[in-house]
């Protein structure tokens, strides 16, 4: 059973076998992850993976302009830097944590030697892999075809299955640049989703109620 600051409150690295787990264990380093804090930014050499316990943190995807749109995020079901074990050593996007706990970290040659091994953990990963390419498939179709109101539903829902309570500490400029829109339509939908009773919102946090 999971305890207080256990790697294994990490649902990937719950799943490995206790073989996998036992060579992984003595490297997995626990980091704090602050709000609005950059993991990984765009183009940049990735050294480490993360494996969030309590912490979520958004994949962007970053324009020539500067601006960015959130295409997934990953919390205690997943990791970031699949890139270092697809064959990659960077990222297209920036990974920007999105509510604030701890995570643990992994030099990325480790983690390569372990995929390579071509056993459970290989397979556990592309499982993985295969879960997060449909989940960005589903926000670019959100993104596309729904209004503000609903895109900020499912950014709510999401979050909400990566956090052990119902509570949210972000600004609204912060859900502004996950969702690529302007801050003035998130308070306009914000404030629609607390009038209809579904969330309580003040101050950058929020309560889901409904």
């Amino acid at each position: 059973m999971a305890q207080p600051h256990d790697p294994r409150q990490n649902q990937l690295l719950a799943a490995i076998t206790p073989e996998e787990y036992e060579r992984l264990a003595p490297s997995l380093e626990r980091v704090d992850l602050i709000l609005g804090a950059s993991i990984v930014e765009d183009g940049q050499s990735m050294r480490h993976v993360y494996f969030p316990t309590d912490s979520i943190v958004s994949l962007l995807y970053v324009m020539e302009d500067g601006g960015s749109t959130e295409i997934a995020v990953v919390g205690n079901e997943g990791i970031v830097g699949i890139s270092l074990f697809m064959g990659g050593e960077t990222t297209p996007g920036r990974a920007i944590v999105q509510s604030a706990g701890t995570a643990y970290r992994l030099k990325g040659n480790l983690l390569k030697d372990e995929f390579h091994g071509a056993g459970h953990f290989q397979r556990l990963m592309l499982r993985y892999t295969q879960s997060l390419i449909t989940q960005m498939a589903q926000t670019a179709v959100c993104n596309r075809h729904h209004t503000l109101d609903q895109q900020l539903c499912r950014w709510l829902l999401l979050s909400l299955d990566r956090l052990p309570t119902n509570e949210l500490f972000m600004t609204q400029e912060l859900i502004a640049n996950m969702l690529g829109v302007r801050r003035e339509g998130v308070t306009e939908s914000a404030g629609k989703l607390q009038r209809a009773g579904l969330i309580s919102y003040h101050r950058g946090r929020i309560v889901i109620l409904d």
